[in-house]
């Protein structure tokens, strides 16, 4: 049986304190079900897979990356960049 994932501390605490702009307090203070409804409300899952990237995330690197078009010059293979 393979030894269970360790809890993402980092995701959720970067989530809970960057992105929602919680302070320290009020992160050790929330319950689980509550840390849960946040990231919920984030696009995010708590657990395994909680580090996958959504539909949010590729929208963003689908802007930061486009694909290039080969009448625009490129092949679509971004190996190159």
């Amino acid at each position: 049986m393979p030894a269970p994932e360790a809890f993402p501390w980092d995701v959720v605490m970067g989530a809970c304190l960057g992105r929602l702009g919680w302070t320290p307090e009020a992160f050790w203070k929330a319950t689980p079900r509550e840390v849960a409804a946040a990231l919920a409300g984030l696009g995010m899952r708590p657990g395994p897979g909680a580090g996958r990237l959504g539909r949010p995330g590729l929208v963003a690197l689908m802007r930061r990356f486009p694909d290039e078009t080969p009448k625009q010059g490129g092949t679509g293979d971004d190996r190159r960049r």
